[in-house]
């Protein structure tokens, strides 16, 4: 059976050259009732801080799903595929509303999207604590 484990923090060439090209992504998250929500978001991912962050707006229902599950945050999956390249990441997602990490974020989205997104003062950022990544890039 192939393996497809990437080190989230030191992932090979290849699958970070994937996570780089512009692809409309996944975010599941868990809903209170444990079924799980799953969204067309744009996801950015930073290996050198193991982290994911996708910008979303403050009263979107996957806020509402990660802090539903604590401080702690919720345990996620952003996935992404392009034909026969696939990859995941996992982690525990928690919101962050403070105006430099969501400007970290915005600048990242801009970076790989290739457009600003529009001001939103209601814009927050789940950022996603990597704790797994695979994926055939």
């Amino acid at each position: 059976m192939a393996t497809y484990t990437q080190d989230p923090g030191a992932p090979d060439p290849t699958y970070l050259r994937f996570w780089r090209e512009r692809h409309l992504c996944t975010l599941t998250t868990p809903r209170p009732d444990g079924s799980p929500h799953v969204v067309p978001v744009g996801v950015t991912y930073d290996p050198e801080e193991r982290l994911a962050r996708v910008i979303t707006n403050k009263s979107s229902t996957k806020v509402a799903n990660v802090q539903a599950a604590g401080p702690e945050g919720a345990r996620v999956a952003a996935c992404q595929v392009d034909g026969r390249r696939w990859a995941t990441l996992e982690g525990r997602a928690v919101v962050r509303t403070d105006r430099a990490r969501v400007a970290e974020a915005e600048r990242r989205y801009a970076e790989r999207y290739e457009r600003t997104p529009a001001p939103n003062p209601d814009r927050v950022v789940i950022e996603i604590e990597l704790t797994r990544a695979m994926g055939q890039g």
